[in-house]
C-alpha cells in the first residue's frame, strides 16, 4: 500500500490535475472534498476523455457548421467550454474502496472485477492509503504467501 497519497481537489482544473499527477508521476488519485470525504478518482483516462477521436470528429463538424454560418448548437458551447471544465467533471464516481484488514485476494478480486489499476484504502471514512496491481504484484513477488495477509 502507499500511504504518502495525492490527494485532488474536486474543483481543480483540468490542466492543475494534470500538473499534479505527471510532477508526482502518478497515474491516478483520489478526489477529497473540503471536509475530507472521498468523492471520486481522477485518473489519466479521466482527464484524456474530452479529447478522444469522437470528441474530435464533434469539433470538425462544428467547425464546418461555423463556417457555413448556421446557428451555434449547444453541443457546441459545451465543446468550446471543455478546457473550463473541472475534476468533478471528468472524475470517476462511486468509487470502489476497501479498509485496511481487507485480504490482499479481496482487493485483487476487486481490481480485476471492476478493472480498475488502483483502490482507495479508507480509515474512518478517510483515505490513508492507496493499493495498486504493481503493489499486489510486488507483494507477491517477496512472498507469494502475502496475498493471503491483510494490507
Amino acid at each position: 500500500m502507499t500511504s504518502d497519497v495525492l490527494s485532488i481537489d474536486p474543483d481543480d482544473s483540468v490542466g492543475i490535475a494534470a500538473r499534479k499527477l505527471s510532477e508526482r508521476g502518478v497515474s491516478a488519485a483520489p478526489v477529497i472534498d473540503a471536509e475530507g470525504r472521498l468523492i471520486g478518482v481522477i485518473s489519466e483516462g479521466d482527464l484524456l476523455q474530452p479529447f478522444c477521436r469522437e470528441k474530435q470528429l464533434q469539433r470538425a463538424w462544428w467547425l464546418r457548421i461555423l463556417a457555413e454560418g448556421e446557428a451555434i448548437p449547444p453541443a457546441l458551447v459545451d465543446y468550446i467550454r471543455l478546457d473550463k471544465r473541472r475534476v468533478r467533471d471528468l472524475m470517476t464516481s462511486p468509487v470502489v474502496t476497501v479498509t485496511e484488514d481487507t485480504p490482499l485476494p479481496v482487493v485483487a478480486d476487486l481490481l480485476l472485477r471492476h478493472r480498475i489499476k488502483r483502490v482507495p484504502v479508507l480509515r474512518d471514512s478517510r483515505v490513508v492509503g492507496i493499493v495498486s496491481r504493481a503493489d499486489l504484484v510486488r507483494a507477491l513477488a517477496r512472498a507469494p504467501d502475502a496475498i493471503t495477509e491483510p494490507i
